[in-house]
């Protein structure tokens, strides 16, 4: 009996390129079915701050400003909006869907340094900015 030399990387790369093929099978027709496409989401946010001010930047491509909303309330900001789902033309069927669609919110308790009613929000390039 021959010995084979066990390949440890190449081995677990193998088994992991056929997990992932295993759930892009069974799952990735499923998933547009079931409408995962649509539901709750959590954009993500990075939080600067600077010597004078903070600075929230979160990650919001495909959206327009009407459907963003930022308020503040004792204390704490809040992001919240919808991204629609787009329904495909007629004659179209999606394969997969991996941009998430549905409702947003999320909320940061601000410093009391803060002036609250000196905050400005824009939205650029798919980044909403807001310092």
């Amino acid at each position: 009996m021959e010995l084979v030399r066990w390949e440890q990387v190449e081995g677990v790369n193998r088994i992991q390129s056929r997990i992932n093929e295993l759930f892009e099978d069974t799952l990735g027709r499923t998933r547009v079915q079931q409408g995962a496409a649509a539901g709750v989401w959590y954009p993500p946010v990075d939080i600067l701050e600077s010597k004078d001010s903070y600075i929230i930047r979160a990650e919001l491509p495909g959206m327009r400003n009407e459907d963003l909303k930022t308020e503040v309330n004792e204390g704490m900001l809040t992001l919240s909006g919808e991204r629609k789902f787009e329904e495909p033309a007629n004659g179209v069927e999606y394969h997969r869907v991996e941009r998430v669609a549905g409702k947003f919110s999320r909320s940061f308790y601000l410093p009391q340094t803060v002036k609250q009613d000196s905050i400005k929000a824009t939205y650029r390039d798919g980044i909403l900015e807001i310092q």
